[in-house]
C-alpha cells in the first residue's frame, strides 16, 4: 500500500479529535465515516479544508469525511493510526457504544420488523380482499371458500411470533433456526389445545405453566428471545466443541422452553394486555390525537429516520385489538398531503426542475411512496411540506374523530383504503375515503396560498442568480488562440444507468453529491432494480457493500455510480453484481442489481446517483435529459478539448 496518503490519514484522525475519539470507523465509496465518542471535538471546517478532501458533514451523529474515490487507500492509513483491526471496523452498525436508550430501542425495533412487513402486507391484502368478497356478498362465511382464504390470510398473523423470532435472532446474533423453534414450542397446536381445555398445567406437579395463547404475539417471544442469545452464547463457550451440536440446542429447548411458557411468556402477555388497554383508553378518550400526530408529522418522522421504530405500535394495535387506529389513517393521510401538495407546487412554480420531479413524484407519493417527492420538492421548496403537514394533520384530525380503523397492512397510498374495509362493513372505507379527500384539499389550498409568498422570493432569487451564472458560463469559455482556435472539442456522452425519473443535482437528496462535492452528477428515481454500464470503459472500484461502483471511461470520464442514500448500512443486503473490478464493460451492459423493496424498508432513499468525479478534467457538463427516461437514453454530455 503506498504512503501518498499517510500524512492526509495523520491530519484527519487528529481533526476528529485523535484515535482516543474514534469509536468506529467504515467507509462507503467516496466517503470515511466515523462514529466519536465526542462529536463537538470534530473540526469540521478545518477538515473540510485539508487538500485530498473534499467536505466534511455531520449527518445523524455520523461524521463524513468525503475524500472521493481514493477514499480506500486513506481508510487503509487511517486505521493504522486507530490500533483497530480491519475487521472489527468494517461495516457493524450493530456495535455501537454511544447511543442514546431511544435510538437503541428505535433500530431494535426496526430492525426485527422491517423484514417481516412484506409478510404482513401481502397476508393483510389477501384478508382485504376477502373482506371485499364478504361485504358485496360473492362469498359466505359459512363456505369453505372464505375458510381456506382465511386461512391463507391468517398464517402471518399466526405464526408471527415465529417470523419475529428469526429477525430478532438475526439482530442479537443467535442461532435463528433454534429460536425459530422455541418460538414454535408458544403456538404448537397441543399448547393451544391446552390452553383452549382451560384447565390448569404444571410441570413436575410443581412448576405451573400459565395457560396464554401466543399465536399473533409479538412481546413474548422478544423477551425470550432477549434471554435466550445470552444464554445460547454462554452455553457456546462453555460446551466443548466434540458434543456442541448436540448439547447447546438440546439446553436451549429445555430451558428457554420451560421459561417462556412459565415466566417470560406470560409477562409478556401481561405487556401486550397493557398496551392493549393503552390502545382502547386511546380510542375512548382521545382516539383523535393520534392519526392528528401523525398525519401532521410525518414527514418529519421520516426525515429522522424515526418512523421505522414508531411503526410497529400499528402492529401491535392490530395483533391486540384485530384493527389499527394509531398509525395507519395519519401516515395515510400524511402521504396523500403530500401527494397532493407537489402536484400543485409543480403547477404554481416557475422552476421547471420543480415540474419535471414534481409531477412524477407526487404521483408516486399518492401510491404510497414518499421519499421522492419529500427530498426531491416539499423539502428543498418548503411551502408544499408545511402545506402537506397541514393537510395530513386535518385527515388525520377526521379519521381519528371517526374512529376510522384499518384491518391489514399494505402501502399506505391510494391502494390502501380496501385495507379498510372489515368487521363486514364498509364504514370506515368510506371514512377513510374522507378523510383523504380532507387532506388533499387542505394541502392544495394551503399550497396555492403559501405559494404566492414563497414563490415570490424564489423568482426574485433565480433572477439574481441568472446574472452569476451568465458571469460563470463567460468565464468557463477556454481562451481560443494558436491551435486551440482550431481544436474542436470532443463531445461525448454519458447513457442513463437504470430507468426512472431524473432528480437534478440540486435536489438530490445527498448534501454531498447535490453540492456538486463529487462533481458534476444527476439522480434517478428508478422503477426498475437494474444498474447498467453510461459508457465503455473499465470497472475501476466495486464497493464490497456492493450499492457503488467506479468506471473510467475510454471517454476519459471517471465516473462513480451510487445506489441509494446511505445504503452503505445496509451491508450488501438486495444488491448483487455482475462485474468485478478490472473488468471491462460497454454501454448498457449490466452491472448491478438492486432490490428496491429492501432499501425502502431500510428506510433510505433509492435514488441512483450518476457523477463524474473528474468533472474539472472537461470544459462543459450538460444534463441533457428530463423527465422519465429508460435505461440506456443519453442523461449527459460531456465536452472535452
Amino acid at each position: 500500500m503506498s504512503k501518498k496518503y499517510e500524512p492526509l490519514a495523520a491530519e484527519i484522525i487528529r481533526l476528529v479529535g485523535g484515535a482516543g475519539n474514534v469509536d468506529t470507523l467504515h467507509h462507503c465509496q467516496t466517503r470515511l465515516r466515523f462514529k466519536l465518542y465526542d462529536e463537538e471535538k470534530a473540526d469540521l471546517e478545518r477538515l473540510s479544508g485539508l487538500e485530498g478532501v473534499t467536505a466534511a458533514i455531520n449527518k445523524g451523529g455520523m461524521i463524513q469525511v468525503v475524500i472521493g474515490l481514493h477514499v480506500e487507500e486513506v481508510y487503509e492509513e487511517a486505521v493504522k493510526y486507530l490500533n483497530i483491526d480491519k475487521k472489527d471496523t468494517d461495516i457493524k452498525t450493530e456495535e455501537k457504544k454511544k447511543q442514546n436508550p431511544l435510538d437503541i430501542a428505535t433500530s431494535f425495533i426496526s430492525s426485527i420488523f422491517a423484514p417481516i412487513v412484506p409478510a404482513l402486507a401481502g397476508a393483510g391484502m389477501v384478508k382485504a380482499l376477502l373482506s371485499i368478497l364478504v361485504a358485496f356478498h360473492l362469498v359466505d362465511t359459512s363456505e369453505q371458500t372464505y375458510i381456506i382464504i382465511n386461512m391463507i390470510s391468517d398464517a402471518a398473523f399466526a405464526f408471527l411470533p415465529i417470523l419475529l423470532a428469526y429477525t430478532t435472532a438475526q439482530k442479537l446474533k443467535c442461532n435463528p433456526i433454534m429460536a425459530a423453534t422455541v418460538a414454535g414450542i408458544l403456538v404448537h397446536g397441543t399448547w393451544g389445545s391446552l390452553v383452549a381445555a382451560g384447565e390448569a398445567v404444571t410441570l413436575f406437579g410443581i412448576l405451573p405453566l400459565y395457560l396464554v395463547s401466543y399465536t399473533s404475539s409479538v412481546i413474548p417471544i422478544v423477551l425470550v428471545l432477549l434471554v435466550q442469545a445470552p444464554l445460547e452464547r454462554w452455553l457456546n463457550k462453555v460446551i466443548p466443541g466434540a458434543v456442541r451440536l448436540i448439547f447447546v440446542p438440546m439446553i436451549t429447548f429445555l430451558v428457554m422452553g420451560v421459561l417462556a411458557l412459565s415466566i417470560l411468556g406470560p409477562i409478556g402477555a401481561m405487556v401486550g394486555q397493557g398496551l392493549s388497554f393503552v390502545f382502547l383508553w386511546l380510542g375512548e378518550n382521545a382516539s383523535w390525537a393520534p392519526p392528528l400526530i401523525v398525519g401532521a408529522f410525518f414527514p418529519v418522522m421520516v426525515m429522522f429516520g424515526v418512523h421505522h421504530g414508531v411503526a410497529p405500535v400499528g402492529t401491535m394495535s392490530l395483533m391486540q385489538l384485530g384493527y389499527d387506529a394509531i398509525w395507519g389513517p395519519g401516515i395515510v393521510c400524511s402521504n396523500i398531503a403530500q401527494g397532493a401538495a407537489a402536484l400543485t407546487a409543480s403547477f404554481v412554480t416557475k422552476d421547471k426542475s420543480t415540474r419535471q420531479v414534481g409531477i412524477p413524484s407526487g404521483i408516486t407519493a399518492l401510491m404510497g411512496t414518499t421519499e421522492p417527492v419529500l427530498y426531491g420538492v416539499n423539502l428543498p421548496k418548503r411551502y408544499p411540506l408545511i402545506a402537506a403537514m397541514i393537510g395530513g394533520g386535518l385527515g388525520g384530525l377526521f379519521a381519528g374523530i371517526t374512529h376510522t380503523r384499518r384491518y391489514a397492512f399494505g402501502s399506505s397510498g391510494i391502494p390502501a383504503v380496501v385495507m379498510y374495509i372489515g368487521e363486514n362493513t364498509l364504514r370506515y372505507f368510506y371514512q377513510i375515503i374522507i378523510a383523504l379527500v380532507i387532506s388533499a384539499v387542505a394541502a392544495v389550498i394551503f399550497t396555492i396560498l403559501l405559494s404566492k409568498k414563497y414563490e415570490k422570493k424564489n423568482a426574485a432569487l433565480i433572477e439574481d442568480k441568472s446574472g452569476e451564472e451568465a458571469e460563470r458560463s463567460i468565464e468557463k469559455i477556454p481562451a481560443q488562440t494558436g491551435e486551440r482556435e482550431l481544436q474542436e472539442p470532443d463531445i461525448s456522452k454519458l447513457l442513463s444507468p437504470t430507468g426512472g425519473m431524473i432528480v437534478p443535482m440540486e435536489n438530490i437528496p445527498d448534501p454531498v453529491f447535490s453540492s456538486g462535492a463529487l462533481g458534476f452528477c444527476c439522480g434517478i428515481e428508478p422503477e426498475e432494480g437494474v444498474v447498467l454500464a453510461p459508457m465503455d470503459g473499465e470497472v475501476a472500484q466495486l464497493s464490497d457493500t456492493l450499492h457503488a461502483v467506479g468506471i473510467l471511461g475510454e471517454n476519459g470520464a471517471e465516473v462513480l455510480i451510487h445506489v441509494g442514500v446511505d445504503t452503505v448500512e445496509m451491508n450488501g443486503d438486495g444488491f448483487t453484481a455482475f462485474v468485478k473490478e478490472g473488468d471491462k464493460v460497454l454501454a448498457g451492459q449490466k452491472l448491478l442489481t438492486m432490490d428496491l423493496g429492501r432499501i425502502e424498508q431500510a428506510g433510505h432513499a433509492k435514488t441512483v446517483i450518476t457523477a463524474v468525479t473528474n468533472s474539472d478534467d472537461f470544459i462543459d457538463i450538460e444534463l441533457s435529459a428530463e423527465g422519465m427516461v429508460k435505461a440506456g437514453d443519453k442523461i449527459m454530455s460531456l465536452k472535452k478539448a
